[in-house]
């Protein structure tokens, strides 16, 4: 079975963002085995400076490259990333579960982003969207993502 990992920074305190999650791991527990690690996001001010909001992502990176495998084929979500089609992204995990990686972990920074070296580390840098969105909601999109991308897989009606 398909092993994957969600990486994210900072918690969600909207109730309705935490059900949607919920939903949706439930359903992927038929395909894949999944994880959500949910790390601290680091506290910085109000009108940060470039420094403060550096120092921050350097810490917060700290935390994220602790919980990586050498053997984890490793997806940042940031805006830089390619954007794919749901057919891309589903032939995309299909033919990294056909190089032997024994699971994908996909990181969601927090609302500054991901640090220069999760980036680097990371396998594939993947972007939802043009458009800018919550580092909460995305982490409800992206649940969402690798539903449809395993229903493409395994052939069901929910992707039309």
């Amino acid at each position: 079975m398909l092993n994957i990992k969600i990486i994210a920074t900072g918690d969600i305190k909207e109730a309705y963002l935490r059900d949607a999650i919920k939903e949706y791991q439930k359903r992927l527990s038929a395909w894949c085995t999944l994880e959500e690690i949910i790390l601290k996001e680091e506290r910085i001010s109000d009108n940060p400076s470039e420094a403060e909001i550096k120092k921050a992502l350097e810490i917060e990176e700290k935390r994220i490259l602790e919980r990586l495998s050498p053997k984890s084929y490793v997806i940042a979500m940031c805006i830089e990333g390619k954007q794919l089609s749901s057919e891309e992204l589903s032939a995309k995990i299909s033919e990294i579960t056909n190089t032997g990686k024994s699971e994908i972990v996909f990181i969601i920074g927090s609302s500054y982003g991901l640090s220069r070296g999760v980036k680097e580390r990371a396998d594939y840098k993947l972007s939802i969207s043009k458009l800018t969105f919550p580092h909460q909601l995305l982490r409800v999109i992206l649940h969402e993502t690798i539903y449809r991308s395993l229903s493409i897989i395994n052939n069901t009606k929910y992707h039309k």
